[in-house]
């Protein structure tokens, strides 16, 4: 499958959060504040704030045989079978191969490096899928191959539109799908810039928000 393809099976949920529905497994990334609930057989949590690392949400579509892959912070607050990891850690899950990568902040205080939080680069069908997590644009990402990459936009707590393109061209994806905008902080005008200054470059598709 092309990157085209997949973003078909892509459903962004609002703020950070992601359905990717492909190869037979329904793969979340840091579900919140969700309205339906699919039963999921991979859910990957970035780190342990409230709005990333929601047990309630998570409850809502863990089911016998789901796995949860997320950071030790997270994993104190979530049940059922969970993996922990940290940065350069690679595990498979039901064939589907995840590799943890930092996401931390350059310039502001929130997300410190030392604390370990994660984006996360998976495979499925083939297809290279870079869920960055909360962070600015850092060197890690200049050695990071991925063909749809999932970027904060909205500055305040993550980059800005911006640092997001600079970011964009470090990483090369053949698609950026923009997030973490039009909930706590951030707005559409944010995605637009983001597509904007990129246009000629990167394709970039603005998900509408599905749930």
């Amino acid at each position: 499958m092309n990157a085209g393809d997949m973003v078909k099976n892509i459903a962004w949920l609002g703020h950070d959060a992601f359905r990717v529905t492909a190869a037979g497994k329904v793969i979340y990334i840091d579900p919140y504040e969700l309205k339906g609930a699919v039963p999921a057989d991979i859910i990957l949590v970035t780190h342990d704030h409230y709005d990333h690392c929601v047990p309630e949400d998570v409850a809502k579509i863990v089911k016998g045989d789901t796995t949860i892959v997320t950071d030790a912070a997270s994993a104190k607050k979530l049940k059922g079978s969970v993996k922990v990891v940290k940065p350069g850690d690679k595990v498979t899950v039901g064939g589907v191969a995840i590799e943890a990568v930092p996401a931390y902040n350059t310039n502001k205080k929130y997300h410190p490096k030392a604390d370990g939080k994660l984006g996360f680069i998976f495979t499925v069908d083939g297809v290279r899928i870079y869920h960055a997590g909360d962070t600015d644009f850092i060197p890690e990402m200049k050695k990071m191959k991925a063909d749809i990459a999932l970027l904060p936009v909205s500055g305040t707590y993550v980059m800005t539109p911006p640092e997001a393109v600079e970011a964009a061209l470090a990483i090369k994806p053949a698609i950026a799908i923009p997030m973490h905008y039009g909930a706590i902080v951030g707005s559409d005008a944010d995605a637009r810039a983001f597509k904007e200054s990129l246009a000629g470059k990167i394709e970039v598709i603005i998900l509408p928000k599905s749930n």
